[in-house]
């Protein structure tokens, strides 16, 4: 009973553990975001690899779309292969804090301003 009741409590501090969200930090993603710069802060940018594509302006998009996106790109769901290799580089640390440095920006809409 007393190993049961200990992998009970070990178990319950694993998914309390993974629960925990990790934070971002706006400041520490200032040299994360030079790569993403490039392509993400220029409107109207259209990127011709692996085919003719329109590039998101993602400054004032939620945190948690742009590191459930960049996470996807991770994991291999999203398919653009130059995300895919960039994601594939980023922690989860790296993840959040570029999350949280795009999502303070404010939103640009000269390309489109319906939006």
């Amino acid at each position: 009973m007393k190993k049961l009741l200990t992998m009970v409590v070990l178990g319950a501090a694993a998914t309390a553990a993974q629960a925990q969200e990790v934070k971002g930090n706006v400041e520490a993603a200032r040299d994360k975001v030079a790569m993403c710069i490039g392509c993400h802060g220029i409107p109207g940018y259209r990127a011709s690899f692996p085919e003719v594509y329109e590039v998101p302006m993602i400054g004032g998009q939620s945190a948690k779309y742009i590191a459930n996106a960049l996470q996807e790109y991770k994991k291999g769901g999203r398919k653009h292969p130059t995300m895919r290799g960039i994601a594939a580089t980023l922690s989860d640390q790296d993840i959040a804090d570029v999350a949280a440095y795009y999502a303070q920006q404010k939103r640009d809409t000269r390309d489109n301003p319906q939006k």
